[in-house]
């Protein structure tokens, strides 16, 4: 089965003591590539996705992005930081940025502008946009409306929502991304969402160490389990899990331009 972790936080102190056991497990599960998402965390600090991708380029490629959570704390330098890293080649996406209204660990104005402007850095890179939200699915389609999905595309990470909002995410050209939140009982509601995205515009991820899928649930995620994301899109489909694994790995290339 070939599989992509379109979304993982590999550079995350969680993996500091293991992370050679946790690859290894993902190759063993067919994984063939890990987007890891190089996030801010402190003022000139975005994290080590960058030095994961020169690493091993055959397997990471990396994102630069301010979350949400951090817009109200980053300094003019590392926004200029993140516009220069969004060129570097080794970037393949801006993000991960977008809305948190369940949190709303900054405030909801400040996130809406850090949001357009990382729409406006995703642009001039020639990148596609990785879109975090949370209990903000109408206004965040309506700033991508209003500054305009960039050219290179985008993805709605760890889609959350119903089949309402994947429509209008559709609308606009993006795909849509599920983890393991897909595989939890109380998740009817991103299952009839999946059932309506189109076979080409699908991505799996686990955005790991968070929410790991059914039977792995309370543990530390990791790449391998995004197995248990596709075998539950098989289920949805009424397709194979190598079906899914195919298409979501070649979704996932398209969008981001693997190699």
């Amino acid at each position: 089965m070939r599989l992509i972790d379109s979304h993982a936080h590999l550079d995350f102190d969680d993996y500091a003591g293991d992370l050679d056991a946790v690859i290894a497990r993902a190759r063993a599960a067919g994984v063939e590539r890990i987007v890891c998402v190089g996030l801010w965390r402190k003022p000139g600090d975005f994290g080590n996705a960058l030095e994961l991708a020169a690493r091993d380029p055959a397997l990471f490629a990396a994102t630069v992005g301010i979350h949400p959570h951090e817009a109200a704390r980053v300094p003019e330098p590392d926004w200029l930081a993140c516009e220069a890293a969004a060129r570097d080649p080794r970037v393949v996406a801006v993000g991960e940025t977008g809305l948190d209204f369940h949190y709303d660990h900054s405030p909801r104005d400040v996130q809406e502008g850090a949001f357009r402007r990382s729409v406006r850095i995703a642009r001039a890179a020639a990148k596609p946009l990785v879109v975090h939200v949370r209990e903000a699915d109408a206004v965040c389609a309506n700033v991508l409306r209003s500054e305009g999905v960039p050219g290179a595309g985008g993805v709605i990470h760890c889609f959350t929502g119903d089949a309402t909002a994947a429509r209008a995410y559709l609308d606009l050209g993006l795909f849509i991304s599920v983890a393991g939140v897909v595989t939890f009982k109380t998740a009817e509601a991103i299952r009839e969402a999946v059932r309506i995205v189109p076979r080409d515009r699908l991505l799996i991820e686990t955005d790991c160490p968070f929410l790991a899928p059914i039977p792995h649930r309370g543990k530390r995620n990791e790449p391998a389990y995004v197995a248990e994301t596709a075998r539950k899109v098989a289920e949805i489909w009424g397709v194979s899990v190598e079906e899914v694994g195919e298409l979501t790995t070649e979704n996932t290339r398209r969008l981001f331009r693997l190699a």
